[in-house]
């Protein structure tokens, strides 16, 4: 058979071959790599890095403290915030308790002084209004009388206006806003404690420490990774081919191969995107669609898969699908 008939039949063939096991497509391995979640902790301020109690590679729980920057500066202002709630506190106690006896009773006499010094300028104008009408005395005079007289009553007004306040004591609106200033202090005091607490840096969850971007003694900004942490299950990340994705559900159990181990770890397929991983033309040729990929994420079972690194390259087989195949 000349080489040119052999092509010809090939080119025949193949896609024959390709159409009659489209269903059992799984009998070709799905490769990716393993990886796991990553998290960034992030500096919650501008300060130095006084402590790091952490390795990278090393395993840390929940709760664990990795890293510590400068607190100082952030104590100084939560004691400021502290002592603005204990006066804000102590000012609220003072409305609600009322003022003391002791003013109480000095705001009394003040009063009775008022009066008397009234009752004595109402005398007083009343014998120069006499000497005015029998013009023994100039009308400036009695003006001048008058004016004393009129203070003193204003003086007496204004005494006894002030007792009536201290007795009566703060009014609702005086108290609502005095709680309002306690609850407002109190509130920016443990905004302040929660920034102190979160210059600490603890693990959220189990994990591996992935990288630690920065030294001792650096001062990372505000809002940059200080820890990188891998957690939760390894997942073998697989590209699935277009013509597998129909036979694919979530659930779905598989087997995995790590590269370089002789023996394979259980999986169920816990993500399968439902777009291709790449926005193909508006029209696209048979042979272009067999090459759309769909990204999907399998979880590893088993407490071994924990000790696995991440990037080693995956091989996931399906045995359901297999076994349909033939």
């Amino acid at each position: 058979m000349s080489g040119r008939l052999q092509r010809d039949l090939s080119l025949v063939l193949v896609p024959l071959m390709l159409g009659a096991c489209t269903a059992g497509e799984s009998a070709l391995p799905v490769v990716g790599t393993l990886e796991r979640e990553r998290i960034e902790l992030i500096a919650e301020a501008n300060e130095p890095i006084v402590a790091v109690v952490v390795r990278e590679g090393e395993r840390v729980q929940a709760g664990q403290v990795l890293l510590r920057l400068d607190p100082s500066r952030h104590q100084a202002m939560l004691a400021q915030a502290r002592a603005m709630a204990e006066r804000t506190r102590q000012r609220l106690a003072e409305l609600v308790r009322g003022p003391r006896r002791e003013v109480i009773a000095e705001a009394r006499a003040d009063l009775e002084g008022m009066e008397a010094q009234y009752v004595t300028a109402q005398r007083e104008y009343t014998r120069v209004e006499s000497l005015v009408e029998r013009r023994l005395l100039s009308p400036a005079e009695l003006d001048q009388a008058r004016a004393q007289r009129d203070m003193a009553q204003a003086e007496r007004l204004q005494a006894a206006a002030r007792l009536t306040a201290l007795l009566e004591g703060a009014t609702a609106e005086e108290l609502e806003q005095a709680r309002a200033a306690v609850a407002e202090a109190e509130a920016a005091t443990r905004a302040l404690e929660i920034s102190v607490e979160r210059l600490t840096v603890r693990a959220p969850q189990d994990g591996i420490i992935d990288a630690l971007p920065y030294y001792l003694g650096e001062r990372p900004p505000a809002g940059a990774a200080v820890v990188v942490m891998l957690t939760g299950v390894p997942y073998a990340r697989v590209y699935i081919p277009a013509p597998l994705r129909p036979h694919i559900r979530t659930g779905m159990e598989v087997a995995i191969h790590v590269e370089g181990l002789t023996n394979s770890f259980k999986g169920r397929v816990r993500f399968i995107a439902t777009e291709a991983a790449f926005t193909p033309y508006f029209a696209l040729t048979e042979r272009d669609r067999s090459r759309l990929t769909y990204l999907a994420e399998i979880p590893l079972v088993g407490a071994e898969a924990q000790k696995l690194p991440v990037g080693q390259p995956v091989t996931v087989h399906f045995p359901a699908l297999q076994a349909s195949a033939h």
